[in-house]
């Protein structure tokens, strides 16, 4: 068996990669399509292959497959571009004729109303279209992306959004998002089919403050602020208006329900519970020492 995995020097592409041989795939077996050899290196001092590519110069990726590979195609970072990106390895491993093509997109596929949903629906179109066997991973939010800056939510006393204080989350951590992936590419069974990704249970976000407060032993609330009130912050915080407005949007989704499903895909893909928001605290405040 011989697997790819695009945008392999990634947070998720790495632990996927990871999770691969700990299932017992060979190094030799896996290929890591990278935007640069030496940001690949590790990779390659383990023995997989690395393939340099580039997503805007689809020349760059003739080689990337072939007929007997499962690939994992993980979404490219830039909203509103990835779509023309995901086309270039589409075609390439439509080409090649690859026994699988798994795509990581978004929580609730064609019914996830939100902007940033538009380049996943457009993906999943142009893989249906291929005609190439598929696994959709629909995934939920990352926990910790609401983990990355507990040291200034505590230093700050809040966490302050625009999700009201009936809007809930399920969200896990990248490590159970990468277990699953590797799942879908070293069983039988789930080709042609859509899985809906994300933790057992939903959060609300006065939970997570509460939760932060008792494991920091400062004090933490929830804020909630007008979506204007937002923007204006992510902007000074250096984000694209555009962009701004996208992350907007999405608080409005939590609060209207839209992340907060838990039809127990992820947990039954990895063979055990998701990881508890709790935990992913935790590990951040080790960190944070």
């Amino acid at each position: 068996m011989s697997i790819v995995v695009t945008g392999a020097t990634g947070q998720l592409g790495r632990l996927v990669i990871g999770d691969l041989q700990t299932r017992g795939v060979p190094a030799a077996e896996i290929t890591a399509v990278v935007r640069s050899a030496e940001k690949g290196a590790d990779l390659a001092a383990q023995g997989v292959r690395l393939h340099v590519a580039d997503y805007d110069q689809p020349e760059t990726l003739d080689g990337a497959f072939a007929a007997a590979d499962r690939v994992l195609l993980i979404s490219a970072s830039d909203a509103g571009r990835r779509v023309p990106q995901h086309k270039a390895v589409i075609d390439a491993a439509a080409a090649a004729g690859v026994a699988q093509l798994a795509y990581t997109g978004v929580f609730g596929g064609p019914d996830a109303w939100f902007a940033l949903a538009a380049d996943h629906h457009g993906t999943e179109d142009l893989i249906t279209g291929s005609g190439l066997p598929y696994t959709f991973l629909r995934n939920n939010w990352y926990a910790e992306m609401y983990t990355g800056d507990l040291a200034g939510i505590i230093a700050r006393g809040t966490v302050a959004n625009a999700v009201t204080a009936e809007g809930r989350i399920a969200t896990a951590p990248r490590k159970d998002f990468a277990a699953a992936a590797a799942a879908v590419l070293t069983e039988e069974g789930h080709l042609n089919r859509a899985y809906e990704l994300g933790g057992d249970t939903a959060w609300s976000f006065g939970e997570y403050a509460a939760e932060v407060s008792r494991q920091s032993g400062r004090p933490v609330t929830h804020t909630t602020v007008a979506p204007a009130e937002l923007k204006a912050i992510l902007v000074g915080a250096g984000l694209p208006d555009g962009f701004a407005d996208i992350l907007v949007e999405v608080d409005d989704a939590i609060s209207k329900g839209a992340l907060a499903a838990t039809p127990g895909d992820l947990s039954r893909l990895i063979g055990r519970p998701t990881t508890p928001i709790a935990d992913t605290i935790a590990e951040e405040l080790a960190k944070l020492g």
